[in-house]
Formats: structure tokens, sequence, C-alpha cells
């Protein structure tokens, strides 16, 4: 399929003497890459907004990993509701499994962070200071003088304020956006620790955006591993047409009146654009690679020799191996339908927890290493602690407790109705005194309700102690 089967030995952005070989794409243009310009600044304006824009009182996404609270889509979960979060990134997951089954390595690009913010604003900055693909190189090889100096420098200071704001958004997704409004409104001599990590994440994200750059989907992300494993004979992949690319005696520079067909020569002139417009310096002339991550840059740019040699667009496109090799169509595959039933069936798990879950979660135990104790009238009575949740965002006032399965008596220590503030906990220690005249054995199972005034919010069940009846 292809003439040079050397890429199979290394990845694009290494040389022969196994060091960085710096890409320099040349810009892009077409009709995909305006699509992609359309996605990327929805996906951008989706990134920045998300930490600051409140549903139903709840931050939309929040991942507070030092508080354990996390908000996806405005639903708040707590340390309770884990297993809610764990079945949502499981979701998350084998959705991206499935596109990547049938339309390869779509998401890394066209929807993931890294690819829209390296290509749609840090190398479009990068193209607006130091000029397209033979400037840059110029520019490279170039003597440190007062123009590369002055490029340089207004590059890096630019890549490091904007690596400084989507660090503060960074930051807003994990303490949430009211509390860095509040450390910026404080100062940041207020708040040094918060500074300090800031700084840390401004300048991870410098280094990845402004040096590591490609090299994050080559050798740093899962994903890019993954797709080895998921992609098959059917997978829609930006793919070049080696049938027709190549015909019978292969590729051939182009020239001005020469009949191809006749000669036996593909379409492909061998013009390299596709390789100079490929943001990790692949050949995608040599089949799918580990490096691609179907930006489709190279589909504009074949499409655009095409045009002016008078051929048919195409030659890289948007096809499986197998629609390329044996013109076979797209098909909804068993291997796809057993993905979308597992993600179908998780969704409906997932939404069925979501339906059921409580707003106020209530947990009492009782008190570690304490026995019961008697009292008058044949009284026997449990201490327990209690802690009740509320995941809501607003008050819920006249909190109080009723047991539901026995006859008996709860008392709060120190208060009997009390409020439980919105997305706080609130903690404490109650008696529970029942007759012994009402308990079946030495460990009956109680029901306990929680009521706000009069209405029933929340039940809670634990083990009461008590002595062993003998008959």
């Amino acid at each position: 399929m292809a003439n040079d089967e050397r890429f199979r030995d290394s990845i694009g952005t290494i040389t022969e003497e196994g060091k960085r070989a710096w890409v320099f794409p040349k810009k892009p243009s077409g009709r995909f890459y305006e699509y992609r310009k359309w996605v990327s600044y929805g996906l951008l304006l989706f990134l920045v907004a998300s930490p600051f824009v409140k549903l139903n009182g709840n931050q939309f996404l929040m991942f507070n990993v030092l508080e354990r609270r996390f908000n996806i889509f405005g639903f708040p979960f707590w340390p309770q509701d884990f297993h809610l979060f764990v079945i949502s990134m499981i979701i998350g997951v084998i959705f991206i499994a499935l596109f990547t089954v049938a339309f390869g390595r779509i998401f890394c690009g066209w929807m993931c962070p890294q690819t829209i913010f390296l290509e749609m604003v840090f190398r479009r900055i990068e193209f607006w200071i130091d000029g397209d693909r033979g400037a840059q190189m110029r520019l490279n090889r170039q003597a440190w003088n007062a123009e590369k100096i002055r490029k340089r420098v207004l590059k890096w200071i630019v890549f490091f304020i904007i690596s400084f704001l989507i660090a503060n958004v960074f930051l807003a997704y994990l303490i949430g956006s009211d509390t860095l409004v509040r450390y910026v409104t404080d100062g940041p001599l207020q708040h040094q620790s918060t500074l300090v990590s800031l700084l840390i994440f401004t300048s991870v994200f410098y280094f990845v955006f402004a040096w590591f750059r490609e090299q994050v989907c080559i050798i740093a992300c899962p994903y890019g591993r993954l797709q080895g494993v998921l992609l098959d004979n059917k997978s829609i992949v930006v793919a070049y047409d080696h049938k027709r690319g190549e015909a019978e005696n292969g590729r051939k520079k182009f020239r001005k009146g020469e009949d191809r067909d006749a000669l036996g020569h593909g379409d492909c002139i061998d013009c390299f654009q596709c390789v100079h417009v490929c943001p990790t310096g692949i050949d995608i002339r040599n089949g799918t690679q580990l490096e691609c991550v179907n930006c489709t840059a190279c589909i504009d740019e074949c499409d655009t020799i095409m045009e002016k040699i008078d051929k048919p667009k195409g030659l890289i496109r948007y096809a499986s191996e197998d629609n390329i090799e044996k013109k076979a169509p797209f098909k909804f595959n068993a291997r796809l339908k057993g993905y979308s039933a597992v993600l179908f069936i998780l969704i409906g798990v997932l939404v069925g927890m979501l339906f059921l879950r409580n707003d106020l979660e209530a947990n009492i135990l009782r008190l570690p290493g304490q026995l019961y104790e008697r009292k008058e009238g044949n009284i026997i009575s449990n201490v327990y602690t209690f802690k009740l949740i509320n995941k809501t965002t607003k008050e819920v006032s006249d909190v109080s407790f009723k047991l539901l399965s026995h006859k008996g008596e709860i008392n709060v220590v120190t208060h009997k109705n009390f409020s439980v503030e919105a997305e706080e906990l609130a903690e404490g220690t109650l008696f529970i005194d029942i007759n012994a005249a009402a308990l079946n054995g030495e460990k009956d199972k109680l029901k306990i309700g929680v009521y706000s005034g009069d209405n029933l919010i929340e039940t809670a069940t634990t083990r009461f102690l008590a002595p062993r009846r003998y008959n």
C-alpha cells in the first residue's frame, strides 16, 4: 500500500537519532476546517462557561476532588453518591469507545480539549505572530536577532497569559466558581497556597501548549493507545484511498498535459501537502497510524490539490479499510450493537438511580463500644450518632425523628428540632428508648423517619441492642 515502510519503525516526531522532530504544520483551510472551527468555538464556550453557570443553584460542572463533591450537568454528587459518579464515568468511557469503534479517533480531532486549545487557540496565535509553515521554519533557523527576539517574547507572553486564564477556569472546576471569585476578590496574598497551585497549573498548561504539544496525543494520552484495540477494518477513519492514489504504477509528480490514466499512474501526485499540513507530522498515505487524531486537515488539503489538477475529490476521506478495499458500505454490526446495548442499559440504570435518590440522606448508627441502658419502667435505651446530608441548594428546616417500626421515643441531644443548611452536613447524637416488651429479640431492626415539619423526607434503618430473651 505504501512506497515507504520505514514509518513502522518509529513515530513521525522522532528523528533517526532519537531526538524530537519539531512539527511545523501548514495553516489548514477548507470545509472541514471551517466545520471544526465552529464546533471548537462552541466547545470552548462550553468549557469556559460551565463552571460559572448554575442550574437549580448548583454549578453546572464541578469536580471538587478535595471535598469529594461533584456536579455533573447540575446534578450534585456527594461521597455517598460515588457509585452514581462511577456509573456516569463508565457511561462516558463506553460512549467514547462506541464512537471510536464506529468512527475512529473522531473525538481527538473534533472534541478533545487538548486539540481544541492547541489547534484553535495557540496554533492560530502562532500563525498570526510567526507566519505560516515556511516562515516558522525560517524563523527557527534564523539567528537571535531583533526580529526573532521580538516575535518569541511576544508569543511567550501571550501563551503565558492564555495559560493563566485556562488555569483559572480549571481551578473553578476543582474548587467551585464562587470560591474562585471570592479568592480573586480577597486578593492573591490572602490565599497564597491557592496562588501557588494556580501558578503550577499555569506552568503545566504553558509547557503542554508551548512545547510538549502533539506529544500529549502520541505519548501521554491513554485514549491513543485504546484506539489500537478498538479499531477494525470496518471503522470509519481518515483514510487514503490507495487503490485510486497508487493505481498500477504508483505515484508520480504532476506534469501538465500528461495523460496519467494512460500511463497507469494514480491520482496522488506526491506533492506532500497532506504531510505538511498534518499537526502530528505523519504521512496519511502510509495508512492508519498511532499519531493520527482524525483532524481532517489532510482531507481539506488534498481536496484543494485535486481541484487544481481536475481530479475528483476524496482521495483522502472518511472511509473504512473495507470501504476502500471492497467498496463495502458502513454497517451497524454486532460489535456496535453490543456497545449500544451496554450503553443503553447503563443510562437506564443511572436515570433510575437519580430518580430514586433522595435530596436528604440520613445515616443513623449505634455509638461504637456502647451497650444498652436499662431505665425505669422496663425501658431499654440505645445511643446513636446521626449524619444528615442536604444535597439541595435549599435549607431543610424543622427536622425531627420519629420511630416508624416500633413504639418508643427518640431524644436528640441538645435540641429537638433543627435545620440542615443547603449543601451542608448536620450531625449529632440521639437516644432511642423502647419498652422491652415491644422488642422481638436482642437486635431488632428499627425504621426511623426523618421529617421536615409534618413531611416525611427520608427513612433510615439501624439495629437496636437489647438484653437476650430466654423462653
